[in-house]
């Protein structure tokens, strides 16, 4: 099989999706000077995977980390703009069809003067909005304490008045002798009172209150004024409600514990005067200033936004160019540098089919940097496994992915890929054939197709982006459905005459009960599917049961027989004669001479219309041979043929399980008796030591370790024939489940509510069936039979021939590149 290395035998490019891409090991040798423009060429065509030649070095340790961190940092400038840009509002245009030519040195210059730019305007405007916030809180302040101390004054003026009048009126020989000592007193006893004034957040104004009054024991004097609207704090940036306050207090130690309360609750502090006039002055003052701001904010935000619209006219172009430089670098990094320092060296996968046009990249690239030396292209010959790469379209690719969920096939092996496009949706419609809810499906798909332009160059959500990537699977599977409920005659679980009135009629003129008995054939059979006259019938249940129950066995063995054939068509592609003998043939034996021939029967009984009990035949084949077969047999000499049949399965087992191991043995003796290694033609001296020591150090065989994996094989196979057979009756049931429910929701549902010949329970009973039906069966019924589906093609079909360990070819191109961040 490894001889396989340079393409064997799949070179033909019609059978491209049944055989991997032929590839072949290959060899740059590429001199210093053009090493970037030819990787980049490389990337452009996107068809070689270059293989890691410095795997033992570390990242640090590489030629071109430092590009790669220059890169990096450019990558952190872009993805600082992209932030700036989303807070900004301000949308990156589309690529360009024109490309600009930019160089790396010119880029790396234009960032960071850029960057510069926008984090001084930043700074600035931080600065300035903080400034701005702050005078806010200030004018407030002025004009909340300003009401506090004018009201203060009219009250003292108001109690001034009344004292006087109350002294004018009390006047006595003893008043001028008290007054003289109280007013000597009350001067001794005057104290000058401190205050502070600010804002504290709204949330914390009790908590506040309470401390002020615990720590200063009560002696301070607090007013407080909500502000009607949020402000935006200066230090946080962020919309708080806040409360003015205004403290008095007196002595030093007070203001110390105050001021300390005042940091510790987030309170801002604002110088105050006592004099009316001055508090209006400084209105005045902070309203002017207030208003140059503003002005200055509003022309700094304007030439942001300037700046950032010039940086998001060729952001996309920029973000491209440094994805791309620092994929290059870092392929540049996994090619092995020459002891000249010279040239560097590439080892990598390409299909043989783009040799000329990797050929045409490196003479370009040549020419593109003057290079006087031209790069070297060379085929390496090699035992190692190549990967695989399929070329697939639009319409291919969700199926491959499908298979490729499974495991990605081994280099070269048949891709059931090929069989999937059409046995995947089919199995699917078996198990969901309606007619109807297959138009529903197919026009929303047709929706997406109609539409992929818009939705490809789209981020969409996980399970539209699901839904979207497999469109074409969705496609074929409404078409299937649409041809599989024609067949099963069923429009949301109604049958129609389409093709031809039912064959069916009453007997006579009084046949009351139609649904169900007095029908006698009056006209030819319906030419296509199932006549109508059955639904509603009382044999309606066991015909379709019958019906589906024999029809997912056919195609159950079909497909299985697919599976094994693709198998010896495996063998003879890696001219393997030992798995032709002793696997396919004894393989097709054992499942044919079982579950074939009960196909047979199945046609034979179809055909002839017997009533002979296939349960019991196949139940005795087994439990009694040479029994008489009486009123079961279908066709003369059937007892001989099913002697027959049961020996050459019973032999089929130790066909399978002994005589491979044996002649692995025997070959694998034969191929290392005294055999000593001989270098490969043409090959590097390096790759010769390699084949050497590949020689000498080959495994031991073990033939217990081959024998016990032969067995497990055979066991596997012999109950898998039984249990795969049995796992196609999966078909029958989610189609009998489907129909079911839909039958379930028109008459319980529909009917049920046309019955009452009322608007308002008509309307509640379309809502409710249409819900019904969208919900159930055609969101959760089509997920329930996609995966069913998906089960048969995996374990069912592919295990008879998919070995599925190979590893997909991922080559180095930009087009893979996609969006994501670096």
């Amino acid at each position: 099989m490894a001889d396989h290395g340079g393409g064997g035998g799949g070179c033909c490019h019609p059978m491209d999706l049944f055989r991997s891409e032929a590839m072949h090991l290959v060899q740059l040798i590429i001199p210093i000077e053009s090493a970037r423009l030819t990787v980049s060429y490389l990337g452009d065509i996107g068809l070689i995977q270059f293989k890691d030649l410095n795997a033992e070095k570390s990242p640090f340790q590489r030629t071109y980390a430092g590009q790669i961190k220059r890169c990096a940092e450019l990558a952190r400038k872009l993805r600082f703009f992209k932030d700036q840009m989303s807070k900004a509002d301000v949308k990156p245009s589309a690529k360009s069809e024109t490309k600009a030519e930019f160089n790396l040195d010119d880029l790396e210059v234009n960032l960071g003067d850029l960057e510069a730019e926008l984090t001084e305007i930043n700074a600035n405007n931080e600065k300035l909005q903080r400034g701005y916030n702050e005078l806010v809180e200030y004018k407030l302040v002025l004009q909340k304490a300003g009401e506090f101390f004018k009201e203060a004054q009219n009250r003292a003026a108001v109690q001034q008045t009344e004292v006087s009048s109350q002294q004018a009126a009390e006047e006595s020989l003893e008043t001028p002798l008290l007054k003289d000592q109280e007013s000597a007193t009350d001067q001794g006893k005057q104290v000058k009172l401190g205050f502070l004034t600010g804002l504290v957040p709204k949330g914390r104004s009790m908590a506040f209150e309470r401390i002020l009054f615990r720590a200063t024991r009560g002696n301070v004097f607090l007013r407080q004024s909500s502000v009607d609207e949020a402000v935006i704090d200066p230090n946080s940036g962020e919309k708080v409600e806040k409360n003015v306050f205004v403290v008095f207090f007196s002595g030093e130690r007070a203001k110390s514990k105050i001021l300390k309360i005042c940091e510790a609750f987030g309170a801002n502090r604002y110088p105050f005067a006592e004099d009316l006039g001055k508090q209006a002055q400084m209105i005045i003052e902070v309203s002017g200033r207030l208003s140059e701001l503003k002005t200055t904010i509003d022309a700094g935000l304007l030439h942001r936004a300037t700046l950032l619209e010039t940086i998001g006219k060729q952001y996309e172009q920029w973000s491209e160019l440094v994805r791309k430089e620092k994929s290059i670098y870092h392929t540049l990094n996994m090619l092995s540098i020459d002891v000249t320092k010279k040239c560097l060296v590439a080892e990598g996968w390409s299909p043989i089919y783009a040799t000329q046009q990797i050929q045409d990249a490196l003479q370009l690239a040549t020419v593109d940097s003057k290079s006087q030396v031209g790069a070297i292209f060379q085929v390496l010959h090699t035992k190692e496994l190549p990967p695989t790469y399929f070329r697939t379209n639009k319409f291919t690719e969700s199926f491959q992915t499908i298979v490729d969920a499974y495991g990605v096939a081994k280099y070269q092996e048949a891709n059931p890929g090929v069989y999937t496009v059409v046995t995947f949706p089919f199995l699917f419609a078996v198990m969901f054939g309606d007619w109807g809810h297959g138009i529903c499906i197919l026009l929303a798909t047709l929706f997406l197709i109609f539409r992929e332009k818009k939705y490809s160059s789209q981020k969409l959500g996980d399970i539209m982006e699901m839904t979207f990537g497999g469109r074409y699977v969705i496609l074929l599977m409404a078409l299937f459905s649409i041809y599989t409920g024609l067949i099963y005659n069923e429009f949301f679980s109604v049958p129609f005459e389409l093709f031809s009135p039912s064959a069916y009629a009453c007997r006579d003129a009084a046949c009351s009960e139609a649904t169900t008995i007095g029908l006698i054939k009056v006209r030819d059979t319906y030419p296509f599917g199932v006549d109508p006259a059955w639904h509603g019938s009382r044999s309606e249940l066991p015909f379709l049961n019958s019906l589906k129950m024999k029809m997912s066995i056919l195609i159950g063995v079909a497909q299985m027989n697919l599976g094994i054939i693709l198998s010896f068509f495996n063998a003879l592609y890696f001219r393997n004669p030992v798995n032709v003998w002793f696997q396919f043939i004894p393989q097709m034996i054992f499942l044919n001479g079982l579950f074939g021939y009960l196909s047979l029967l199945i046609i034979v009984k179809w055909c002839t219309g017997s009533q002979a009990d296939l349960y019991h035949v196949m139940i005795y084949m087994f439990l009694s041979p040479t029994d008489d077969l009486g009123e079961n047999q279908l066709f003369p000499n059937q007892k001989t043929v099913q002697l027959v049949l049961l020996l050459l399965s019973l032999i089929a087992v130790p066909w399978m399980l002994l005589p491979k191991p044996f002649i692995l043995k025997a070959q694998h003796n034969r191929t290392h008796q005294g055999q000593s290694y001989t270098p490969l033609e043409g090959t590097e001296e390096s790759l010769q030591v390699e084949a050497g020591h590949d020689s000498h150090g080959h495994e031991e065989f073990e033939f217990s370790e081959v024998f016990v994996h032969q067995l497990i094989h055979t066991i596997e196979f012999v109950l898998g024939a039984v249990s795969n057979t049995a796992s196609y009756l999966r078909l029958w049931a989610l189609s009998l489940a489907h129909s079911e429910l839909s039958t379930v929701f028109y008459e319980k549902v529909l009917l049920l509510a046309w019955g009452y010949n009322n608007v308002i329970i008509l309307i509640v009973g379309v809502i409710v069936f249409i819900f019904a039906t969208v919900g159930v069966l055609l969101v959760m019924e089509t997920l329930s039979a996609f995966l069913h589906a998906l089960r048969l093609h995996w374990v069912e079909f592919q295990n008879k021939f998919y070995e599925g360990d190979g590893y997909k070819f991922a080559p180095f191109s930009f087009a893979l590149l996609g969006d994501e961040d670096e």
